[in-house]
Protein backbone atom coordinates (compact mmCIF):
# COMPACT_ATOMS: atom_id res chain seq x y z
CA UNK A 1 0.00 0.00 0.00
CA UNK A 2 1.23 3.49 -0.85
CA UNK A 3 1.16 5.92 2.08
CA UNK A 4 1.10 9.68 2.03
CA UNK A 5 3.39 11.65 4.33
CA UNK A 6 0.49 13.89 5.32
CA UNK A 7 -2.11 12.71 7.80
CA UNK A 8 -4.00 13.47 10.99
CA UNK A 9 -5.52 11.43 13.79
CA UNK A 10 -7.21 12.25 17.10
CA UNK A 11 -7.97 9.71 19.80
CA UNK A 12 -9.42 10.20 23.29
CA UNK A 13 -8.68 7.95 26.25
CA UNK A 14 -10.92 7.98 29.34
CA UNK A 15 -10.48 6.38 32.73
CA UNK A 16 -11.20 6.90 36.41
CA UNK A 17 -8.10 9.06 36.48
CA UNK A 18 -9.57 11.52 33.94
CA UNK A 19 -9.14 11.78 30.19
CA UNK A 20 -6.33 12.22 27.68
CA UNK A 21 -6.46 13.26 24.03
CA UNK A 22 -3.82 12.28 21.50
CA UNK A 23 -3.38 14.30 18.31
CA UNK A 24 -0.92 13.21 15.62
CA UNK A 25 -0.31 15.13 12.42
CA UNK A 26 2.40 15.03 9.78
CA UNK A 27 3.62 16.87 6.69
CA UNK A 28 6.25 16.22 4.04
CA UNK A 29 9.85 15.77 5.11
CA UNK A 30 12.84 14.17 3.47
CA UNK A 31 13.48 12.01 6.53
CA UNK A 32 11.50 11.00 9.62
CA UNK A 33 11.39 13.73 12.26
CA UNK A 34 9.22 13.49 15.37
CA UNK A 35 8.24 16.30 17.73
CA UNK A 36 6.33 15.88 21.01
CA UNK A 37 4.29 18.11 23.27
CA UNK A 38 3.62 16.17 26.45
CA UNK A 39 2.56 17.16 29.98
CA UNK A 40 5.52 17.21 32.36
CA UNK A 41 4.46 14.07 34.24
CA UNK A 42 4.49 12.07 31.00
CA UNK A 43 7.79 13.24 29.54
CA UNK A 44 9.29 9.91 30.48
CA UNK A 45 7.34 8.04 27.79
CA UNK A 46 8.75 10.15 24.94
CA UNK A 47 11.49 7.60 24.03
CA UNK A 48 8.84 4.87 23.88
CA UNK A 49 6.68 6.96 21.56
CA UNK A 50 9.64 7.86 19.36
CA UNK A 51 10.56 4.21 18.95
CA UNK A 52 6.99 3.24 18.03
CA UNK A 53 6.93 5.93 15.38
CA UNK A 54 10.28 4.74 14.05
CA UNK A 55 9.01 1.18 13.66
CA UNK A 56 5.87 2.20 11.76
CA UNK A 57 6.92 5.23 9.71
CA UNK A 58 9.75 5.99 7.30
CA UNK A 59 9.44 9.64 6.30
CA UNK A 60 7.60 12.78 7.33
CA UNK A 61 7.66 15.54 9.91
CA UNK A 62 5.40 14.20 12.68
CA UNK A 63 3.97 16.25 15.53
CA UNK A 64 2.47 14.40 18.49
CA UNK A 65 0.46 16.25 21.15
CA UNK A 66 -1.01 14.87 24.37
CA UNK A 67 -3.59 16.83 26.38
CA UNK A 68 -4.23 15.41 29.86
CA UNK A 69 -7.04 16.34 32.25
CA UNK A 70 -7.03 14.72 35.69
CA UNK A 71 -10.26 13.73 37.38
CA UNK A 72 -10.51 15.70 40.65
CA UNK A 73 -12.83 13.04 42.07
CA UNK A 74 -10.44 10.21 41.37
CA UNK A 75 -9.47 8.26 44.48
CA UNK A 76 -5.73 8.64 44.29
CA UNK A 77 -3.37 9.76 46.99
CA UNK A 78 -1.75 13.06 46.16
CA UNK A 79 1.30 14.43 47.91
CA UNK A 80 2.23 18.05 48.29
CA UNK A 81 5.80 19.13 47.70
CA UNK A 82 5.82 21.63 50.53
CA UNK A 83 9.32 22.94 49.92
CA UNK A 84 8.54 23.76 46.32
CA UNK A 85 5.17 25.27 47.27
CA UNK A 86 6.82 27.49 49.92
CA UNK A 87 9.39 28.72 47.43
CA UNK A 88 6.67 29.50 44.90
CA UNK A 89 4.68 31.40 47.52
CA UNK A 90 7.72 33.45 48.51
CA UNK A 91 8.39 34.40 44.92
CA UNK A 92 4.69 35.01 44.27
CA UNK A 93 4.49 37.33 47.29
CA UNK A 94 7.43 39.29 45.98
CA UNK A 95 5.76 39.57 42.60
CA UNK A 96 2.57 40.73 44.31
CA UNK A 97 4.45 43.48 46.11
CA UNK A 98 5.77 44.66 42.76
CA UNK A 99 2.32 44.52 41.11
CA UNK A 100 0.14 46.41 43.61
CA UNK A 101 -0.57 43.38 45.82
CA UNK A 102 -2.70 41.39 43.38
CA UNK A 103 -4.35 38.31 44.88
CA UNK A 104 -2.59 34.94 44.73
CA UNK A 105 -4.74 32.05 43.54
CA UNK A 106 -3.73 28.93 45.51
CA UNK A 107 -4.87 26.73 42.65
CA UNK A 108 -2.31 28.37 40.40
CA UNK A 109 0.40 27.38 42.89
CA UNK A 110 -0.91 23.82 43.01
CA UNK A 111 -0.97 23.58 39.23
CA UNK A 112 2.72 24.36 39.00
CA UNK A 113 4.59 21.26 37.71
CA UNK A 114 5.89 19.21 40.59
CA UNK A 115 3.84 20.81 43.39
CA UNK A 116 1.10 18.17 43.38
CA UNK A 117 2.27 14.64 42.63
CA UNK A 118 0.32 11.42 42.30
CA UNK A 119 1.75 8.24 43.75
CA UNK A 120 4.17 6.47 41.45
CA UNK A 121 1.94 3.43 41.11
CA UNK A 122 -0.93 5.60 39.93
CA UNK A 123 1.25 7.33 37.33
CA UNK A 124 2.40 3.98 35.98
CA UNK A 125 -1.18 2.79 35.62
CA UNK A 126 -2.20 6.01 33.88
CA UNK A 127 0.78 5.80 31.54
CA UNK A 128 -0.19 2.25 30.58
CA UNK A 129 -3.70 3.40 29.65
CA UNK A 130 -2.34 6.40 27.76
CA UNK A 131 0.07 4.23 25.77
CA UNK A 132 -2.80 1.98 24.74
CA UNK A 133 -4.56 5.11 23.51
CA UNK A 134 -1.43 6.17 21.65
CA UNK A 135 -1.32 2.85 19.80
CA UNK A 136 -4.95 3.35 18.77
CA UNK A 137 -4.20 6.90 17.62
CA UNK A 138 -1.14 5.70 15.69
CA UNK A 139 -3.24 3.04 13.96
CA UNK A 140 -5.81 5.65 12.89
CA UNK A 141 -3.00 7.95 11.79
CA UNK A 142 -1.44 5.28 9.56
CA UNK A 143 -4.87 4.46 8.14
CA UNK A 144 -5.38 8.15 7.30
CA UNK A 145 -2.00 8.26 5.55
CA UNK A 146 -2.93 5.10 3.67
CA UNK A 147 -6.24 6.57 2.51
CA UNK A 148 -4.47 9.69 1.28
CA UNK A 149 -1.91 7.44 -0.37
CA UNK A 150 -4.70 5.68 -2.29
CA UNK A 151 -5.85 9.06 -3.60
CA UNK A 152 -2.32 9.96 -4.69
CA UNK A 153 -1.93 6.57 -6.36
CA UNK A 154 -5.13 7.10 -8.36
CA UNK A 155 -3.96 10.55 -9.51
CA UNK A 156 -0.57 9.18 -10.58
CA UNK A 157 -2.17 6.30 -12.48
CA UNK A 158 -4.36 8.79 -14.36
CA UNK A 159 -1.24 10.70 -15.44
CA UNK A 160 0.48 7.47 -16.45
CA UNK A 161 -2.45 6.68 -18.70
CA UNK A 162 -2.16 10.16 -20.19
CA UNK A 163 1.53 9.53 -20.92
CA UNK A 164 0.65 6.29 -22.70
CA UNK A 165 -1.92 8.11 -24.83
CA UNK A 166 0.56 10.83 -25.85
CA UNK A 167 3.36 8.34 -26.53
CA UNK A 168 1.11 6.21 -28.72
CA UNK A 169 -0.02 9.33 -30.57
CA UNK A 170 3.58 10.31 -31.35
CA UNK A 171 4.46 6.76 -32.38
CA UNK A 172 1.53 6.66 -34.80
CA UNK A 173 2.49 10.03 -36.32
CA UNK A 174 6.18 9.29 -36.91
CA UNK A 175 5.97 7.33 -40.24
CA UNK A 176 3.92 10.13 -41.78
CA UNK A 177 6.23 12.82 -40.37
CA UNK A 178 9.35 11.08 -41.70
CA UNK A 179 7.74 10.63 -45.14
CA UNK A 180 6.69 14.28 -45.18
CA UNK A 181 10.20 15.43 -44.30
CA UNK A 182 11.69 13.13 -46.96
CA UNK A 183 9.39 14.49 -49.66
CA UNK A 184 10.03 18.05 -48.52
CA UNK A 185 13.80 17.69 -48.88
CA UNK A 186 13.47 15.97 -52.26
CA UNK A 187 11.26 18.82 -53.49
CA UNK A 188 13.79 21.40 -52.28
CA UNK A 189 16.51 19.72 -54.29
CA UNK A 190 14.24 19.59 -57.33
CA UNK A 191 13.34 23.27 -57.01
CA UNK A 192 17.01 24.16 -56.86
CA UNK A 193 17.65 22.10 -60.02
CA UNK A 194 20.55 20.38 -58.31
CA UNK A 195 21.90 17.23 -59.83
CA UNK A 196 22.95 15.12 -56.89
CA UNK A 197 24.07 11.57 -56.62
CA UNK A 198 20.95 9.55 -55.81
CA UNK A 199 22.96 7.27 -53.54
CA UNK A 200 24.28 10.27 -51.57
CA UNK A 201 20.81 11.75 -51.30
CA UNK A 202 19.49 8.45 -50.02
CA UNK A 203 22.25 8.30 -47.42
CA UNK A 204 21.48 11.81 -46.23
CA UNK A 205 17.78 11.02 -45.97
CA UNK A 206 18.56 7.90 -43.94
CA UNK A 207 20.73 9.94 -41.57
CA UNK A 208 17.97 12.52 -41.22
CA UNK A 209 15.43 9.82 -40.50
CA UNK A 210 17.72 8.41 -37.82
CA UNK A 211 18.03 11.82 -36.15
CA UNK A 212 14.26 12.20 -36.19
CA UNK A 213 13.58 8.66 -35.00
CA UNK A 214 12.00 8.68 -31.52
CA UNK A 215 11.19 4.97 -31.28
CA UNK A 216 13.78 4.51 -28.56
CA UNK A 217 12.37 7.36 -26.47
CA UNK A 218 8.81 6.08 -26.93
CA UNK A 219 9.85 2.57 -25.92
CA UNK A 220 11.54 3.94 -22.82
CA UNK A 221 8.44 5.93 -21.91
CA UNK A 222 6.35 2.76 -22.12
CA UNK A 223 8.97 0.95 -20.03
CA UNK A 224 8.93 3.72 -17.37
CA UNK A 225 5.14 3.61 -17.23
CA UNK A 226 5.27 -0.15 -16.63
CA UNK A 227 7.92 0.17 -13.94
CA UNK A 228 6.05 2.99 -12.17
CA UNK A 229 2.88 0.92 -12.12
CA UNK A 230 4.84 -2.00 -10.64
CA UNK A 231 6.21 0.27 -7.91
CA UNK A 232 2.72 1.55 -7.08
CA UNK A 233 1.42 -2.01 -6.99
CA UNK A 234 4.25 -3.17 -4.74
CA UNK A 235 3.51 -0.44 -2.21
CA UNK A 236 5.53 0.42 0.86
CA UNK A 237 7.86 3.41 1.25
CA UNK A 238 8.44 4.08 -2.46
CA UNK A 239 8.61 7.88 -2.56
CA UNK A 240 12.32 8.09 -3.39
CA UNK A 241 12.08 5.40 -6.07
CA UNK A 242 9.11 7.14 -7.68
CA UNK A 243 10.97 10.45 -7.60
CA UNK A 244 13.83 8.80 -9.49
CA UNK A 245 11.36 7.52 -12.09
CA UNK A 246 10.17 11.09 -12.67
CA UNK A 247 13.73 12.05 -13.58
CA UNK A 248 13.80 9.25 -16.13
CA UNK A 249 10.45 10.36 -17.58
CA UNK A 250 11.73 13.92 -17.91
CA UNK A 251 14.85 12.78 -19.71
CA UNK A 252 12.82 11.04 -22.43
CA UNK A 253 10.33 13.91 -22.75
CA UNK A 254 13.17 16.40 -23.19
CA UNK A 255 14.82 14.27 -25.88
CA UNK A 256 11.49 13.84 -27.64
CA UNK A 257 10.97 17.58 -27.64
CA UNK A 258 14.45 18.24 -29.02
CA UNK A 259 13.80 15.91 -31.98
CA UNK A 260 10.43 17.37 -32.81
CA UNK A 261 9.93 18.97 -36.25
CA UNK A 262 6.16 18.83 -36.15
CA UNK A 263 3.73 21.00 -34.19
CA UNK A 264 1.68 17.99 -33.12
CA UNK A 265 4.73 16.20 -31.77
CA UNK A 266 5.84 19.38 -30.01
CA UNK A 267 2.42 19.64 -28.39
CA UNK A 268 2.67 16.03 -27.26
CA UNK A 269 6.13 16.64 -25.80
CA UNK A 270 4.79 19.64 -23.87
CA UNK A 271 1.80 17.62 -22.65
CA UNK A 272 4.14 14.86 -21.51
CA UNK A 273 6.16 17.33 -19.45
CA UNK A 274 2.97 18.71 -17.88
CA UNK A 275 1.81 15.19 -16.93
CA UNK A 276 5.24 14.32 -15.52
CA UNK A 277 5.36 17.51 -13.45
CA UNK A 278 1.89 16.80 -12.08
CA UNK A 279 3.03 13.34 -11.05
CA UNK A 280 6.21 14.71 -9.50
CA UNK A 281 4.21 17.15 -7.36
CA UNK A 282 2.02 14.31 -6.07
CA UNK A 283 5.01 12.06 -5.43
CA UNK A 284 6.52 14.69 -3.10
CA UNK A 285 3.74 13.68 -0.68
CA UNK A 286 4.46 9.95 -0.80
CA UNK A 287 6.35 8.26 2.01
Amino acid sequence: MIHSMTGFARYEVKGEWGNAVWEIRSVNQRFLETYFRLPEQFRGIEPVLRERFRKRLNRGKVECHLRFTANPAAKSNLTLNKNLAEQLLQHANWVNEQTLNSQINPLEIMRWPGVMEAEESDINAIQADILVGFDAALKEFITARGNEGDNLKALIEQRLEGIVVEAEKVKAMMPEVILWQRNRITEKFAEASLELDSTRVEQELVLLAQKMDVDEEIDRLFSHVKETRNILKKGGPQGRRLDFMMQEFNREANTLGSKSINADITNSAVELKVLIEQMREQIQNIE
